[in-house]
């Protein structure tokens, strides 16, 4: 298994751009709470029913506590319905300073899932001194979780055309576009159009007031950053200590956010070519753009002539983008991964690239996909940002881009064009979060980031009024407890004390 792993979600794949956390499957146990898809609005008036909830904790995946309560699936009316919410802790190992919850992004990433593997990704500082508590945030994993495609559309989806340059090509994406669209409003029509970022973000709220804690103690990686800004600009007076890793601008709209990973994950592949070419095992002949090059024409080959995997699915170019995207994020781990695949690929075995990318959409064995996070991920993101291109922008677009970020720009163009066909106008807008009022909170920025370009890191921390900015010289996406000492350092210090300095750049990072 690999050492647990952070991982971007190329933007939803093939519907729009957004920022997503992946870590492997945690362990299961029959005590966990079951996905729903409706619950029971509490007795009193308002919200003040939702508030006056009891966490009823149980014994579940070995050493955890597990959790449901409710929340408004309208926020606006109440009393009209509820969602249920399940949570997951695990007690601090020394005296406990309150509760510490995690977000490991998305959206659509179960934080139920990354608490589970709390001893990988909080240091043992935190664990002592927090109960760490996750939870899935409203239409993701088992809290009411937004239904869209089976699992042979998904899998449809997954492999649709990169890059599609002719009209055939072209009205196929349409109309798997419009068919997942569709299909959200067709198979959750009570929620769909209430998965929201800001609905989320007050669902945080009735959280920290069922466990007790008069302040938010939160660490939100990738999207995570997005919600728990939101949530510090509805509640700054609730805001204890806050980390936000690998920060999202979020003045960009979806097209900023696109081509913003359309360079970032270009960049890094850049680098790659350059690290890859000092290791022995690198299956590239050349360096430097003549290295790069390689890759590009191994994909667009893909394009034309497509492999064809043991198990009979077609390894498109998509899924070739996506097998790269998937270890371009971490470079201790995914970089020496992406070596060994793409060895094997020039070498006509696809199946390297082929468990990246099933690893990194939640795609099981026998082709069912573990959780919803291929839908979930499409349904925030069209409710938070109302930019919606048409096809012919879309097309546009890609051919722009494709000048600047020539491996990934038509991807990431054509990732952003989903949104066009959602069934429910947006609820949210790009525009600055200042919070004003709260205590310091922590942006943490990673110079080479790929998934979540380091601008965007210093633009949040400048826009916060109490915003500090930490920097990771490297490489990768997110850097608190990825590697370098310096960062978890500051970081734990921070969450201990509230106290962190401005302008702190570390050069430890793997």
């Amino acid at each position: 298994m690999r050492k647990f792993l952070s991982v971007i979600l190329a933007i939803f794949l093939v519907v729009v751009s957004v920022l997503g956390y992946r870590i492997s499957q945690p362990p299961s146990d029959s005590s966990a709470p079951k996905p729903t898809t409706s619950a029971s609005v509490p007795p009193g008036d308002g919200l003040a029913g939702y508030y006056a909830q009891t966490l009823d904790w149980a014994d579940c995946n070995d050493g955890f506590e597990c959790a449901t309560f409710n929340v408004p699936i309208d926020y606006e009316n109440p009393s009209a319905g509820a969602m249920q919410i399940a949570a997951i802790r695990k007690l601090a190992t020394g005296t406990a300073l309150g509760s510490l919850i995690l977000n490991p992004g998305g959206p659509g990433g179960s934080g139920i899932e990354y608490t589970t593997y709390a001893d990988y990704v909080v240091s043992d500082t935190l664990r002592e001194n927090f109960d760490i508590v996750g939870f899935d945030p409203r239409g993701v994993g088992q809290s009411s979780p937004v239904e869209c495609l089976n699992d042979a559309q998904t899998e449809e989806y997954i492999a649709m055309d990169a890059s599609p340059d002719n009209q055939t090509e072209i009205d196929q994406s349409v109309a798997m576009s419009e068919l997942f669209a569709k299909s959200c409003a067709t198979n959750s029509p009570d929620t769909y159009a209430f998965v929201d970022t800001v609905s989320a973000a007050k669902d945080i709220d009735i959280l920290r007031e069922l466990l007790g804690d008069k302040k938010l103690n939160w660490l939100g990686k990738s999207y995570g950053t997005f919600l728990g800004a939101t949530y510090a600009d509805l509640f700054p007076d609730k805001v204890g200590r806050m980390l936000l890793d690998g920060a999202i601008d979020p003045t960009l709209t979806n097209e900023q956010l696109s081509y913003g990973q359309a360079m970032g994950f270009e960049l890094a592949l850049n680098r790659f070519v350059k690290d890859c070419a000092t290791k022995n095992d690198c299956p590239l002949t050349a360096s430097g753009t003549a290295g790069v090059l390689e890759i590009s024409d191994f994909l667009n080959a893909l394009d034309a002539n497509p492999a064809t995997l043991d198990d009979g699915r077609s390894f498109t170019q998509a899924m070739g983008v996506l097998g790269v995207i998937g270890s371009l994020y971490d470079k201790q781990y995914g970089w020496p991964e992406l070596r060994k695949n793409l060895d094997l690929a020039f070498n006509n075995d696809y199946s390297g690239l082929a468990s990246s990318v099933d690893f990194y959409t939640s795609r099981n064995s026998d082709g069912s996909y573990k959780d919803n996070s291929n839908d979930a991920i499409a349904a925030v993101s069209c409710l938070d940002r109302p930019d919606r291109a048409s096809v012919d922008k879309t097309i546009s677009l890609a051919a722009e881009w494709k000048l600047t970020a020539p491996n990934f720009g038509e991807y990431l163009a054509w990732s952003n064009n989903g949104c066009s066909f959602w069934q429910t106008a947006a609820t949210g807008s790009p525009r600055e979060i200042v919070a004003p009022g709260t205590p310091t909170i922590l942006v943490v920025g990673t110079v080479n980031d790929p998934a979540t370009p380091y601008q965007w890191a210093q633009a949040l921390a400048s826009q916060l009024s109490s915003g500090v900015l930490l920097t990771l010289d490297g490489d990768g996406h997110t850097a608190y407890y990825q590697g370098s000492k310096c960062i978890d350092q500051v970081v734990d210090n921070y969450f201990l004390t509230g106290d962190a300095k401005s302008g702190i750049t570390c050069t430890d990072g793997p």
